[in-house]
C-alpha cells in the first residue's frame, strides 16, 4: 500500500515544478518571518554563548554579525561602527547558539500524510507547493535552519529558498535514492514487472523519489543524474525497510562492485555515498566498498561498530524507539514487527556507537505526518536516554555540520556553520534559559527561541513581547 502512495505522489508532484518559479513567497512572507531580509548587521549584546563544540557557557559576551558572518565575539566592549543598518539586541544574558541541523530529513514528503499531499495535487498542485513551502518555513522556525534531504524531489524547492521566494533552511539535497530492483527505492507493483528494455520509467523514477540502477553501468548513469541536477551527495539502497512492501528488512542489496561504481562517480565529483542499511552484512558491503556514510545502523553488530571505527565511517542515526512517535502500523504485521526489531536495535546502536567512538549524527526521517515534523526538537531531545544536553546539542550543531561539509565542493553553502566563532556563518539562535542545563527547551521552539538568524537575516525576534 505504501509503495502504491509513493507512485501516485510521485505522479503529483511533478506538477509541482512548473509553479515552483512563479510562487514567491516573499509577497506574502508568514508574520514571524515578516523583519527577514530587513537587517544587514546585527549586534547581540548581554549574552553567553554556546559555540557548538564547549560543554560550558561563555561569560557574558557581544557578538557582531555583518552580512552574513560573524566578524567579532568578545567578553569586553568593543567599538561599533555607526550605522543606520545596526540592529541591537540585547540578550539580557540568554544563550546564544548555533542554529540546529537534521542530518536525515524528506522536506517534500513530510508536509502531510499520503492522502492529505495526494488530495493537494488533484486540486491544486501550487497549494500543494505552498504546503510544502510551509513546511520549510515550519522548519526554520523550529530553529532548524540547515537540512541534509535523504530522498525526494527538494532541488527547485532548495532554489526557491535560496533565491529568497520560499523561507527555509539551507537544503543539501541527494535527490533520488537510488536503488536495485525490488530494493528499498523500488516503489514499484508487482503489475509494472518484468522491466525490458522499453519499458518505461515508472512515476516514482520520473518524478525524483527513487532511482532504479542495476548492475555497474546503470549504477553509474543514476549517479551521475543526480550530480547533474545539483546533488551535494548521493545515497543508495543497502538494505531492505521497515516499510518496505517487497524488500525484507534482513536482505543486502547491491553487490560490492556496484556499490564501488557509485563511490567512484561520487568521488570523481568530489563529493561521497550514503546508503540506508540496518543490517551487519549490508553496512559491511558497502562500507569495503568506499560508502562513508550509513544510514540508520539500528541492527549492526559490535564487529560491524569495529569496521566503520576503523574506516573513519559516519553513522547516521535516528533514536528510532516504540513510543508516540513512530509510525503506525497494524499488529501482527511484518512491518510492526521489522519496527520493533529496530527499536530494540537502537539502544544496542547507540551503544556502541558511544563505545568506538563512531563520527555520529543525528535526523529525523520523517515521512508523511505534520505532526511527526513538528516534534523535530523534540525527537532531538531524545538523545538525552544516551548523552548529556552538552553532546546532544553538539551532535545538531558542530558534529552535523562536519558531515555536511563532507560534500566538499558540492557543499551548496561554503563556510563554516555549526559553530558561534569569528568567521563563521550568522544561522544562530537567542534561547530563552540555558538549553545547556534543560534540553527540554529545544522541544518548545515557539515560545523558547526568541530570535531566528539565518545567513545573516533575522528571520523571528520575539524579545519585545517577552519584556
Amino acid at each position: 500500500m505504501r509503495s502504491r502512495h509513493l507512485i501516485i505522489l510521485g505522479a503529483l508532484l511533478i506538477l509541482l515544478i512548473g509553479f515552483i518559479s512563479r510562487i514567491s513567497f516573499a509577497q506574502n512572507p508568514p508574520p514571524s518571518t515578516s523583519q527577514g531580509r530587513q537587517s544587514t548587521n546585527v549586534l547581540f549584546e548581554n549574552v553567553r554563548i554556546f559555540d557548538g563544540i564547549s560543554e560550558r557557557l561563555s561569560a557574558p559576551s557581544t557578538v557582531l554579525v555583518v552580512g552574513n558572518q560573524i566578524e567579532k565575539i568578545s567578553t569586553r566592549p568593543f567599538s561599533i561602527p555607526e550605522e543606520n543598518s545596526l540592529t541591537r539586541i540585547d540578550g539580557e544574558g540568554r544563550v546564544l547558539m548555533p542554529g540546529l541541523i537534521d542530518a536525515h530529513t524528506h522536506l517534500f514528503l513530510e508536509s502531510g500524510s499520503v492522502e492529505e499531499l495526494i488530495m493537494l495535487g488533484k486540486t491544486s498542485p501550487e497549494k500543494l507547493f505552498q504546503q510544502v513551502g510551509k513546511n520549510a518555513t515550519a522548519m526554520l522556525m523550529r530553529g532548524f535552519t540547515s537540512a541534509r534531504d535523504m530522498a525526494g524531489p527538494v532541488f527547485e524547492l532548495q532554489k526557491a529558498i535560496d533565491r529568497g521566494d520560499v523561507v527555509g533552511p539551507r537544503i543539501w539535497p541527494s535527490g533520488a535514492m537510488i536503488s536495485q530492483t525490488g530494493g528499498h527505492g523500488d516503489f514499484r507493483s508487482l503489475t509494472e514487472l518484468p522491466r525490458t528494455a522499453t519499458s518505461e520509467l515508472s512515476l516514482g523514477e520520473k518524478y525524483g523519489i527513487g532511482a532504479i540502477a542495476d548492475g555497474v553501468p546503470e549504477v553509474l548513469r543514476r549517479v551521475r543524474e543526480q550530480l547533474m541536477m545539483g546533488a551535494s551527495q548521493i545515497k543508495l539502497a543497502a538494505g531492505g525497510g521497515v516499510a518496505s512492501d517487497y524488500d525484507p528488512i534482513d536482505v543486502s542489496q547491491y553487490t560490492e562492485a556496484e556499490f564501488e561504481a557509485a563511490v567512484e562517480a561520487a568521488e570523481n565529483w568530489n563529493t561521497y555515498v550514503a546508503v540506508h542499511a540496518y543490517t551487519p552484512r549490508a553496512i559491511q558491503t558497502a562500507i569495503r566498498a568506499g560508502v562513508k556514510c550509513i544510514e540508520h545502523g539500528q541492527l549492526m553488530d559490535e564487529e560491524t561498530a569495529q569496521i566503520m571505527a576503523e574506516n573513519d565511517v559516519w553513522l547516521s542515526i535516528q533514536p528510532f524507539l516504540d513510543d508516540a512517535d513512530a509510525n503506525p502500523y497494524p499488529e501482527g504485521s511484518e512491518n510492526r514487527a521489522n519496527q520493533l526489531k529496530v527499536a530494540a536495535g537502537t539502544d544496542t546502536a547507540y551503544n556502541l556507537a558511544k563505545k568506538y567512538n563512531l563520527k555520529t549524527a543525528w535526523g529525523t526521517d520523517t515521512l508523511y505526518s505534520t505532526e511527526g515534523a513538528a516534534r523535530q526538537g523534540a525527537k532531538l531531545a531524545k538523545l538525552i536516554r544516551w548523552y548529556t544536553s552538552a553532546e546532544v546539542l553538539k551532535m545538531a550543531t558542530s558534529t552535523n555540520a562536519e558531515l555536511l561539509a563532507l560534500s566538499g565542493p558540492r557543499n551548496p553553502y561554503p563556510g563554516k556553520l555549526g559553530v558561534v566563532e569569528e568567521g563563521a556563518l550568522a544561522d544562530l539562535l537567542l534561547v530563552d534559559g540555558n538549553p545547556l542545563e534543560n534540553i527540554e527547551l529545544i522541544e518548545e521552539p515557539s515560545n523558547n527561541f526568541v530570535v531566528i538568524m539565518k545567513d545573516g537575516i533575522i528571520y523571528k525576534n520575539i524579545l519585545s513581547q517577552l519584556n
